[in-house]
């Protein structure tokens, strides 16, 4: 779906919609624990759905009405599962390990750019554990069930690969992970560990990694996803210019991405964050500089802002940006060119100049948060623009173009 997108002022409030780096990790939770779990998610994404189908795929029996999941946990795992991941790297990376805790043979397969995403590191720490995989890369299928409960891996890949070994470990009955380089995006384990522990199973951080307790997954009963902030971060951007409000955030939310508020701060927009609800309004527009490997999913949000600021903005750390549903170090680049902006990359950093944006024509490609950051930077142009791909929203934001309108956004479909 290609829009055409005229220069508007985006204003007013809307509320977020749930993390799904939160339901996905309470979904997990909820299918291997002991009793019957109640989700609330008003609504689902295309990677949500992806997770759901896997889990059913395994054994767990999912309903979704009136906004919520009622998840009856895995009995017995299926016999050679077919595990259909979609384009969502969180449902491979999280339920690779769990599937090979559980089961002795499975299929996974994925479409997009997942098969090209890593996991070598993922798969060499289950080899290690007796995991046997078919290829290297998708489709494949995974012989198990794993033996080992200690598994050795890198830190700086991917804080997925951490967060699927947790789960297993939990369904295996507690181990160890070491961690031989620091971690990156230490806030989506944090999410782990607050997942889980509402689900009954303890985790310590060790000063090599962590050690998940002897312990079974225990439905509370019902649970609450939180407001998504990453997603959000695209509304409240809008807000250096003109007053944005986002309700249903919690400001002592794990999520990595809460920074958005100390970057805005930083930037020179007024932000006020308390009782759920997050306001941004205009200030004094400054240079952002910005190292974002602890929050990567940022920078387009960031990029856009910083073509409204003072001289040039320099953001580092985003060599990791290059695996992600684009080589989204060179799709923002492109998206901010193509938007009529100045930017340029070096190395592993991106710099953004600041300067009015004229419109033009960006593609997704395929990217769901290029996309939205685009349709951002569009509303902010003089200019009309053409974004190519903009259904790309919907693997994790599905109605965001129904949000964007309901703050004054203008487009239509070409």
């Amino acid at each position: 779906m290609d829009l055409l997108i005229s220069p508007s002022h985006l204003s007013g409030t809307v509320e977020a919609i749930p993390s799904k780096s939160d339901v996905h990790r309470l979904l997990i939770c909820a299918a291997l624990a002991r009793g019957r779990t109640v989700i609330e998610c008003p609504a689902a994404s295309q990677d949500i759905e992806a997770t759901v189908r896997c889990l059913r795929a395994l054994g767990a029996v999912i309903e979704y009405s009136g906004g919520c999941f009622t998840v009856t946990p895995i009995a017995k795992p299926a016999l050679g599962p077919t595990l259909d991941c979609g384009e969502s790297g969180s449902t491979l990376r999280f339920l690779l390990p769990v599937a090979a805790a559980l089961c002795s043979s499975a299929e996974f397969i994925g479409g997009g750019r997942l098969p090209d995403r890593p996991i070598a590191d993922l798969r060499a720490a289950m080899e290690e554990a007796g995991a046997v995989f078919s290829r290297p890369r998708l489709p494949f299928s995974v012989l198990g069930p794993m033996s080992g409960r200690s598994f050795t891996l890198p830190g700086n890949v991917s804080s997925q690969y951490v967060t699927g070994l947790l789960f297993a470990l939990g369904a295996m009955g507690g181990g160890e992970i070491i961690l031989t380089t620091p971690l990156e995006s230490e806030g989506y384990v944090d999410m782990t560990l607050g997942a889980m522990e509402r689900f009954g199973v303890d985790v310590h951080k060790t000063p090599q990694g962590y050690r998940v307790l002897p312990m079974i997954f225990v439905s509370p009963g019902a649970v609450k996803a939180e407001g998504d902030w990453s997603n959000a971060a695209f509304f409240l951007i809008a807000g250096a210019l003109n007053r944005v409000r986002v309700t249903g955030l919690e400001p002592r939310s794990a999520q990595g991405d809460k920074e958005i508020i100390a970057r805005l701060r930083s930037f020179g927009a007024r932000v006020e964050a308390e009782n759920g609800d997050c306001t941004v309004s205009p200030g004094t527009a400054r240079a952002l500089r910005a190292d974002i490997r602890q929050t990567p999913d940022m920078l387009p949000a960031l990029a856009v802002l910083a073509t409204l600021g003072k001289g040039t903005s320099e953001f580092s750390g985003c060599g990791r940006l290059r695996l992600k549903e684009s080589d989204r170090l060179i799709t923002v680049r492109d998206m901010i060119l193509g938007l009529g902006g100045c930017a340029q990359i070096s190395g592993d950093g991106l710099s953004v100049t600041a300067s009015p944006l004229t419109g033009g024509t960006v593609d997704a490609q395929g990217d769901h948060r290029i996309a939205m950051a685009a349709a951002i930077g569009a509303a902010w142009a003089a200019g009309d623009t053409v974004l190519k791909g903009a259904e790309a929203v919907g693997k994790s934001y599905p109605r965001f173009w129904e949000d964007y309108r309901r703050l004054g956004g203008i487009y239509h479909v070409i």
